[in-house]
């Protein structure tokens, strides 16, 4: 059955959305000016990232109630970490063969035109 709650509450929640729909709307309005700003792509990218994780985070803690699952949510983030840090590996080591198959054929190239 659902819990009944009192009207202090409600509003309380219900004042806990509206600050989170103006952040967003805030957070949407610098988005967009920072998007006129002059900056080269890394800051840019940086920058919009920031945001968009400010946002993200909002709206999965607040509007889908992630907020009070934080141990499920920190292990979560621990094994996607994980599992990150593994394909950047993977790419870093994959990248280097490649270069290393590549002076490999620039090597038998000249020996052959040699």
């Amino acid at each position: 059955m659902a819990e009944h709650m009192t009207v202090e509450e409600v509003k309380k929640h219900v004042r806990v959305y509206v600050m989170v729909f103006a952040a967003l709307a805030v957070l949407t309005v610098v988005t967009v000016a920072v998007s006129y700003l002059d900056f080269t792509i890394l800051p840019a990218l940086f920058i919009a990232l920031i945001i968009a994780l400010v946002k993200g985070g909002l709206v999965a803690g607040y509007f889908m109630h992630l907020i009070s699952e934080k141990k499920v949510i920190a292990w979560v983030l621990i094994i996607t970490m994980v599992f990150l840090i593994c394909m950047f590996i993977l790419f870093v080591s994959a990248l280097s063969d490649q270069e290393n198959v590549s002076m490999l054929y620039e090597g038998i190239g000249r020996l052959y035109v040699a």
